[in-house]
């Protein structure tokens, strides 16, 4: 070995033990069994190198950059790597200008990596169009976005979409106990003894995201002085301080799913799932007040007048919400949770309310009973019609009589349910004679 030989290795060694752990074989890539299982498309196209131009979707950590690596080093392409972040039309057109002098000269193509796809402009979308389209050039694209909703339909058209999943706590552990004896690329050398549950911690903390259990492992072994005998002994507390707070983050699409979790879980009646739900987004990095805004509106929603306090106990912890904050004002949020949750359920006061919005778009002819109006200003003649008006408190609280527009006047957009309070409603309304 030659001292380039040593600097090399040197310079190896210092780089991260992600890094260092990226898989450079099929055989050795961890997880996506969906896509990269034996008998997969995508498996087969890469080891006869015939993958044609696609997008690798998915969270952080999923093994999309390892798997674009894998591809670079099994095809015998062309490989370049672009950020969308930090490359702009010039960059772009250098690219298919040195993939088709190339093609031209030796007959080979070029892979385009591009990382951040759903960063990548329109402009510098259509820059690449002709190349991809001619097969100059076969894009592979890496994002942790939706790229039905983020990416310009030409380019996805043009692209088979892989998603990617977070990968499980049991993947991350067996490549944490890998990298633990690994004496070339992991830890092996620094005799590291780590407790059963110092890596399941880590497993489960990292949230599938397995950049994220390496960072822990590395920091928790580099952190831990050697014994007398020379052992480096990770603990679970030393594995606790390495990683102390699960990777909650999520991309739009996510946050959207979970947000409509939260939703239909308040309105079936499951607090577990309604509070876990409201706490995710919480602790992903979610506003509470938005939260406490979506349950105000589906304590009418959902609940309405089959139990009318869901309301006001809704406003009441989005009140405290804003004037407590986080984290003490969870408190009155989750007991307004649970209210909302476990209360009856009824959607007439939303089917009144879209019945009488449709009623007021469609009517033509606003024609008000005359002892309705104002007779403030009103001529001797309404002046005289408004005397027709019977004062409901003259006869006991409730009088029959005339109130919505003539062409309006046998629609009833409200009609209680049998639900909670709603029943009282209707018990209340045939005690008063009124028409159903």
């Amino acid at each position: 070995m030659d001292l380039f030989d040593f600097a090399e290795q040197d310079t190896f060694q210092k780089k991260p033990l992600a890094d260092r752990m990226r898989a450079n074989r099929l055989d050795d890539f961890i997880g996506q069994k969906h896509i990269v299982g034996e008998r997969s498309l995508l498996r087969r196209a890469i080891l006869l190198d015939r993958l044609g131009s696609c997008i690798f979707w998915g969270p952080p950590g999923c093994g999309k950059t390892t798997l674009a690596n894998i591809i670079a080093l099994t095809t015998n392409a062309e490989f370049v790597k672009l950020n969308a972040v930090n490359s702009g039309v010039a960059d772009v057109k250098r690219v298919a200008d040195q993939a088709r002098m190339l093609l031209k000269t030796s007959g080979k193509r070029t892979y385009l990596m591009l990382d951040e796809c759903h960063r990548f402009s329109k402009t510098q979308s259509d820059s690449l169009l002709p190349a991809i389209e001619d097969g100059t050039v076969i894009f592979i694209g890496s994002t942790t976005e939706n790229p039905f909703s983020s990416m310009t339909p030409a380019i996805l058209s043009r692209c088979r979409v892989f998603e990617f999943k977070r990968l499980t706590t049991e993947e991350i552990k067996g490549a944490l106990k890998v990298a633990i004896k690994d004496r070339h690329k992991g830890l092996g050398k620094m005799s590291v003894e780590m407790e059963e549950a110092a890596f399941d911690h880590i497993a489960v903390m990292a949230g599938g995201d397995l950049r994220s259990a390496y960072n822990a492992l590395e920091l928790a072994v580099l952190t831990t002085p050697p014994d007398s005998s020379g052992k480096i002994r990770v603990t679970l507390a030393d594995a606790e301080e390495s990683i102390q707070k699960k990777s909650l983050g999520f991309n739009e699409d996510t946050y959207y799913d979970m947000l409509s979790a939260f939703c239909k879980s308040l309105r079936g009646s499951d607090s577990s799932a309604a509070l876990y739900y409201a706490m995710r987004l919480i602790e992903g990095g979610c506003d509470p007040m938005l939260v406490a805004r979506r349950l105000v509106v589906h304590s009418s929603e959902d609940v309405g007048m089959a139990d009318p306090r869901a309301l006001q106990i809704a406003t009441s912890a989005m009140y405290a919400i804003e004037k407590i904050g986080y984290p003490e004002g969870l408190i009155p949020l989750s007991n307004a949770i649970i209210y909302v949750c476990e209360a009856e359920k009824s959607n007439t006061v939303v089917q009144a309310m879209y019945a009488a919005k449709d009623a007021a778009v469609r009517t033509r002819d606003d024609n008000i009973p005359p002892y309705l109006k104002d007779n403030t200003f009103g001529d001797r003649q309404t002046k005289e019609q408004s005397k027709l008006y019977r004062y409901p408190h003259d006869f006991g609280g409730y009088v029959e009589q005339q109130y919505l527009p003539d062409s309006l006047k046998d629609e009833r957009f409200y009609s209680p349910s049998e639900h909670g309070y709603e029943s009282v409603v209707r018990e209340i309304r045939k005690k008063k004679g009124m028409k159903e």
